[in-house]
């Protein structure tokens, strides 16, 4: 006998961030929704293997490097503190499991049907797109009159490299080792590779950075991926450019990664205890059998998208996030998850993709929104530049965190801002006010002519506003 159809105004395919947040804000809007999710709990890769375990293990390394190094100058003598990498480990797993039973909490709190499986499109019928899930307790059927596909993305295997989550890994084991590696060799010059290299070089590991373009953060402004370059590098991270990985074996408990330069001529091996490959990720459609709904991809392998609707070539049936265009961000995602749900309720969505932040959550961190002075170049736009080190500012000394500058790009006929760049403490949280910024259109002059308080380090913003006409207080 054949499940019956459940019957739903909206399904979201996938449980990640923009697909619960568009399934929360849908059914805030009063549509009846469903989440289809094929993990055991909602949160997608960010909140179970991503953005927040990652997170959590920064944190903790950070505090145990400071012990380590950083304490002195402040008039604190330790003993040599001991690692304890298991209690480290359980910290981050019991975040995540507080943030998934919390997102849980939210799906009944709004009363939101959780189909637990993998689900893909069988059809169209009567105006209504049908969708199978297959789950541990069988098969289930439902339909709705709109789809949101929310899927996500995965590792990009690499040719040659078999991980085997012992010696070749991805950054899902990268977040769960039970020991601090002697050699990490990281394929990926990028925010994962970066940030979980910052992880195991604080804890007390080698690490080795491979990366087949010239220079990290390739998005980022050329002058500050510099600077951020140079403090990576001061921190004992290693860095091979313009090289790649073409094979790698398992010899005696290690590994022995086989590497050529940009002309393909092969250069010396290097030995290591654990291979991360890191060099980006993959929309995840493949299962989703988009053929029988019209669904089509673009030449990259992404889903299709009208820039304003996110409709598909299929007008019942809606993508974002990791599998559509632009950055693979959990923030991305969410906005635009929070536009359609809006757009069905016959409320105006919006999304703008000129003012969205990318983060690094090293240290010191690294955020920037906006272009860079390259892109600047290029498009023949003229412009101001404004800059300001965090050394001068009284907050950042007596944190002992001078490391770093802000640098605004203003448009030099309007003074309109056109890009914001952070490399310094607590750029995470003080691109926030550079996003604002550039999502009202304000000019450098508006941040310049804002109070900010003191000591702060957003001081350090408005002095690079200031900087843009050539009046900085404290350069």
């Amino acid at each position: 006998m054949a499940p019956e159809t459940q019957q739903f105004d909206l399904i979201v395919l996938g449980g990640g961030p923009g697909g619960y947040v568009c399934a929360i804000r849908a059914s805030q809007l009063g549509l009846k929704t469903a989440l289809v999710e094929k993990r055991a709990t909602i949160g997608g890769t960010c909140v179970n293997v991503g953005c927040i375990p990652s997170k959590a293990l920064l944190d903790s390394s950070h505090r145990y490097h400071d012990l380590m190094e950083g304490l002195t100058e402040h008039g604190i003598e330790v003993e040599k503190p001991r690692l304890n990498l298991k209690a480290m480990m359980d910290r981050k797993t019991g975040i995540v499991k507080e943030l998934t039973d919390g997102l849980d909490f939210l799906m009944k709190k709004n009363k939101i049907t959780v189909l637990r499986g993998t689900g893909s499109f069988i059809g169209q019928k009567d105006g209504q797109v049908q969708i199978q899930v297959e789950g541990q307790n069988g098969s289930a059927v439902a339909q709705a009159g709109k789809v949101v596909i929310a899927t996500g993305s995965e590792v990009i295997p690499l040719p040659g490299l078999e991980v085997d989550g012992e010696h070749i890994i991805t950054s899902d084991h990268a977040i769960a080792l039970q020991k601090v590696p002697e050699h990490l060799v990281i394929i990926g010059g990028g925010v994962i590779g970066l940030e979980l290299g910052s992880v195991w070089k604080r804890l007390g590991a080698r690490v080795t950075v491979i990366e087949l373009l010239p220079g990290i953060l390739m998005g980022l402004d050329r002058q500050m991926r510099e600077l951020a370059l140079r403090l990576f590098k001061q921190q004992g991270l290693e860095f091979l450019f313009e090289h790649k990985v073409v094979g790698a074996e398992n010899k005696k408990g290690q590994v022995e990664i086989k590497i050529v330069d940009k002309d393909d001529k092969e250069a010396a091996p290097i030995i290591a205890d654990k291979l991360l490959v890191a060099v980006g990720r993959r929309p995840f459609t493949d299962k989703l059998n988009l053929e029988s709904v019209g669904v089509k991809l673009t030449e990259r392998g992404r889903v299709a998208v009208d820039g304003h609707s996110l409709q598909t070539s299929n007008p019942l049936i809606y993508a974002i996030g990791d599998v559509i265009d632009g950055p693979m961000l959990a923030h991305k995602a969410e906005e635009e998850g929070v536009k359609i749900a809006e757009d069905l309720a016959g409320k105006s969505g919006h999304v703008n993709y000129n003012a969205v932040p990318f983060v690094v959550y090293s240290w010191p961190e690294i955020a920037w929104v906006g272009k860079g002075e390259d892109e600047l170049k290029a498009a023949g736009i003229p412009y101001n530049s404004g800059k300001f080190l965090f050394r001068p500012n009284g907050r950042a000394k007596a944190m002992g965190a001078g490391d770093g500058q802000v640098k605004i790009l203003a448009h030099k006929e309007t003074d309109e801002l056109l890009g914001i760049a952070i490399v310094g403490p607590g750029a995470s949280e003080l691109i926030a006010e550079a996003v604002i910024a550039i999502e009202f259109g304000a000019a450098a002059e508006d941040i310049a002519r804002s109070f900010h308080a003191h000591p702060t380090l957003a001081e350090v913003m408005k002095e690079a506003a200031l900087a843009v006409d050539r009046r900085a207080l404290h350069a």
